[in-house]
């Protein structure tokens, strides 16, 4: 078979997530006795791995590879990127410099641009804009539309307007990001100017104007605009839309917005969209309404790992532990992996219900099986779990062990 038939082939299974064919496809490279050493296969088939969500393959690849190139970075950076390992990929930075010796090109400082807007990584962002202004790309459109991207996460929209406004060709991207970014801010007017003067308006520039507003705190401003939008008999009511308002109706723990949200989704077909689902769980049981949740949830034709957090954790905070510990184990059979979020509520429900032992193991198990870092809101709810239980002793070893510095929340669960 021709080198570049099977090449072709190996981006075709990256393109349609078809990681079985692609697996075959690998083992018939080695067996054909092909290149691997050079870059060309073990970057293509990083690709291929990455974008089908086989990460450990494609780290593995990486690994073995004698000789890299920028290519092979952006491959294993995306792949890292697209596991949501944003800390991951940049960490590799670091190595790419020293051990490689390779300066980013423009497809490298875009990825690592999105990874630090994901994370909130100012400082570092700040730095990679600094060399990106002094390369050979820094005219790069795509790059820019990250950077805006970036400053518009991290509560900068005048810094992401000056970049914007640099933009050559302004795409959806680069346009939505900053409208996000000042409707994020609380900046109504600057939000809804941009949207008025933006050439091609679409649903995606609704959703980052919604969601904008609730994910920076300013719920009701997302209410009445969309109460004024609909008005105008603007067509705004998308999945993402919606679901960007039941999460303010659970923000704001107001039930009665949420229902009236959740007839909406109905109403337009929308209620078996993964989004507005996952939203309506989390929303009900934030109101207390956990029956309303637990329906939705087992009407589901589709979960993801944010479906099945969301009624976990929402069993936990309303005194169901059993209930939460059996859905974690129904989770862990449908072959999905627990995140972050997952075991906050897991070990919370064991400190409400006094399963220390539990507890301690799915601590354990967060790091040990899953390879998560536990954050300062998982040693607070071990210290809980200790304490209410009466292990005063552990809670304090903890206290004095873990790697941060308690807070305030932590010394008063003690």
């Amino acid at each position: 078979m021709h080198h570049f038939r099977i090449l072709n082939r190996i981006r075709q299974c990256s393109k349609s997530q078809l990681p079985v064919q692609g697996k075959n496809l690998h083992a018939h490279v080695i067996k054909s006795g092909l290149d691997l050493q050079a870059p060309l296969y073990p970057n293509t088939l990083m690709d291929m791995y990455g974008k089908c969500g086989h990460l450990k393959d494609a780290v593995q690849l990486f690994d073995e590879m004698p000789e890299r190139d920028l290519a092979s970075w952006a491959s294993i950076f995306t792949a890292y990127n697209q596991a949501d390992l944003h800390k991951r990929t940049l960490s590799l930075f670091s190595s790419m410099l020293s051990r490689d010796g390779l300066q980013p090109d423009h497809f490298i400082f875009a990825t690592l641009i999105n990874a630090c807007a994901s994370l909130a990584a100012f400082r570092l962002g700040l730095q990679l804009h600094a060399q990106f202004v002094v390369s050979m790309f820094s005219d790069d459109d795509v790059v820019k539309s990250s950077l805006v991207d970036f400053y518009a996460k991290c509560g900068f929209p005048d810094r992401a307007s000056r970049v914007f406004d640099s933009i050559v060709s302004k795409n959806v991207v680069s346009w939505t990001s900053l409208i996000y970014g000042y409707a994020r801010m609380g900046r109504k007017n600057e939000a809804l100017e941009l949207l008025r003067v933006m050439p091609c308006k679409s649903m995606y520039s609704w959703t980052a104007l919604i969601s904008g507003f609730v994910q920076g705190g300013h719920c009701v401003d997302s209410f009445r605009l969309f109460t004024e939008l609909r008005r105008g008999r603007v067509d705004i009511e998308g999945p993402f839309v919606l679901s960007s308002l039941i999460v303010g109706s659970a923000s704001l723990a107001m039930l009665e917005m949420g229902k009236q949200v959740h007839r909406l989704a109905v109403g337009l077909g929308y209620e078996c969209s993964l989004y507005v689902s996952n939203a309506l769980i989390d929303m009900y049981a934030k109101c207390s309404d956990v029956l309303s949740a637990e329906k939705i949830f087992h009407n589901m034709t589709k979960r993801d790992v944010v479906s099945w957090t969301s009624i976990i954790v929402g069993m936990a905070q309303h005194g169901r532990a059993d209930e939460a510990l059996s859905l974690y184990d129904e989770m862990i059979l449908a072959g999905l992996k627990p995140n972050e979020v997952t075991f906050t509520g897991l070990i919370y429900a064991c400190s409400h219900a006094g399963l220390v032992d539990k507890g301690r193991q799915l601590f354990k198990s967060m790091v040990v099986d899953y390879g998560l870092r536990p954050s300062l809101q998982h040693y607070t709810c071990l210290v809980d779990l200790y304490s209410r239980s009466g292990h005063l002793e552990e809670a304090e070893k903890v206290l004095y062990s873990m790697p941060f510095k308690p807070d305030e929340a932590a010394w008063l669960l003690y």
